[in-house]
């Protein structure tokens, strides 16, 4: 990202692209995080200033989370209202549309959960718990969470994500339901809110390397390696769970479209670069919808269906990682998911897809609203950080493998024959 997209001053910590900043902060963390595991070994008591270090590096790597936690809440209000004020879901394929998201979301989730529960990436390293969470079942969970007052979701501590969603849902089928000049002047002020989130995000990224500076040389310092030795597992892990959701789309294309599987990466690798290579959705949308227009030969209202509209609702690698994070993190404390927490996990994973918005490094943000709602400590997200900006660009690749999916399930098994093509016949 420029200082231009994040709109932050351009000087030369913004001018170094983030993964580059985010791998010096790694390095340094390292190092600083050596220096003071060498002090500790070296003590039978370890000096008071490397215990002050390690607490001092803790609280800044928690600014990060709280800032991230500040600005969720109104993140996901605007991003869930306006998409489904924004969202031309009309006609016979509306409801197909639908299912299809659905079905591929639960299915991405349903992959990350199995990977996470085989695999078991956390089980390398084991860190300090914290207070464990209030025993609920899943139905006192929910209950726990639909709002008392309108404003209830939003100052509480942690934020109440459920009521946040429910409200944002609410008020997006309302605002469909009015008057056309009333739903463009609510689109209008959505769209302004939402830019104004937006760029607030864009200013706290700029800290992510700070944090992982201090949080890496926080947990060498007290931990020790072994947590990266699970962070590699991890990773592992996660493009493991997301080539076989890869996997799932092309065995679908290849049984229920007329599409080839071969044809359709040939013909939209462009806009599979252009999603790696830049960590967001949005801006690879134009381009997958023209490779699937032109260079595959969807139809154009199967091409915009699935390419223009789900990509707002169809962030499946986002959903798939937040599930895997959340078990990661869990394994990691010995803190056990139930079944129902899992699907609380399931539940939220599928609200970080819509609140995801396409914006790179946004699904940090998803993500302590994903760990509040099973009660896990949002202090160790830091830890993914040094491999989050890589993953992220791996998830965003199948977010966009996702829309692409949807559009050749919607254009179905038989090739349209156009008009031009017919005359030569």
């Amino acid at each position: 990202m420029t200082a231009e997209q994040t709109g932050t001053p351009g000087n030369i910590y913004t001018r170094i692209p983030l993964y580059l900043r985010i791998l010096i902060g790694l390095i340094l963390g390292v190092v600083l995080g050596v220096v003071l595991l060498s002090a500790t070994a070296d003590h039978a008591n370890p000096p008071r200033w490397v215990g002050l270090t390690i607490l001092t590096l803790n609280d800044a790597a928690t600014l990060l989370l709280r800032l991230l936690n500040m600005i969720a809440p109104p993140l996901i209000l605007f991003a869930v209202v306006r998409a489904i004020i924004t969202a031309d879901i009309k006609g016979r394929q509306a409801g197909r549309l639908i299912f299809l998201l659905i079905l591929n979301t639960l299915v991405a989730i349903g992959i990350g959960l199995l990977v996470a529960n085989v695999v078991r990436p956390g089980k390398h390293a084991h860190l300090d718990p914290g207070p464990p969470p209030p025993a609920k079942d899943v139905a006192n969970q929910i209950l726990d969470n639909v709002p008392k007052n309108f404003i209830a979701p939003f100052a509480s501590d942690p934020p109440n994500t459920i009521g946040v969603i429910m409200i944002a849902v609410g008020v997006g089928l309302i605002v469909r339901r009015m008057e056309r000049s009333r739903i463009d002047a609510v689109e209008r002020g959505t769209g302004i809110a939402f830019d104004i989130i937006i760029g607030l995000l864009h200013w706290i990224i700029q800290l992510v390397p700070l944090a992982v500076l201090a949080k890496v040389a926080a947990i060498i310092a007290k931990e020790g390696f072994a947590p990266f030795k699970a962070l590699a597992w991890f990773v592992l892990a996660v493009i493991a769970a997301l080539v076989l959701q890869a996997i799932y789309y092309l065995a679908r294309v290849a049984i229920s479209t007329w599409v080839r599987p071969i044809d359709l990466i040939r013909g939209t690798r462009d806009a599979l670069t252009l999603a790696f290579s830049t960590g967001s959705s949005t801006a690879a949308m134009p381009v997958t919808y023209e490779c699937l227009k032109d260079r595959v030969g969807l139809r154009q209202q199967s091409a915009s269906m699935g390419a223009l509209v789900g990509s707002n609702f169809n962030n499946d690698g986002t959903a798939l990682y937040e599930a895997m994070c959340a078990l990661f993190i869990a394994q990691m404390i010995g803190q056990n998911l139930t079944f129902g927490h899992q699907l609380v996990v399931v539940l939220m994973s599928v609200v970080a897809a819509v609140g995801a918005a396409g914006i790179p490094e946004a699904g940090l943000v998803t993500m302590t609203l994903v760990f509040n709602a099973v009660g896990l400590p949002i202090g160790y997200i830091p830890l993914l950080l040094p491999v989050d900006w890589f993953l992220d660009r791996c998830r965003t690749a199948i977010n966009v493998m996702g829309d692409m999916n949807v559009s050749c399930m919607l254009d179905g098994k038989t090739r349209e024959t156009r008009i031009d093509e017919a005359a030569f016949q």
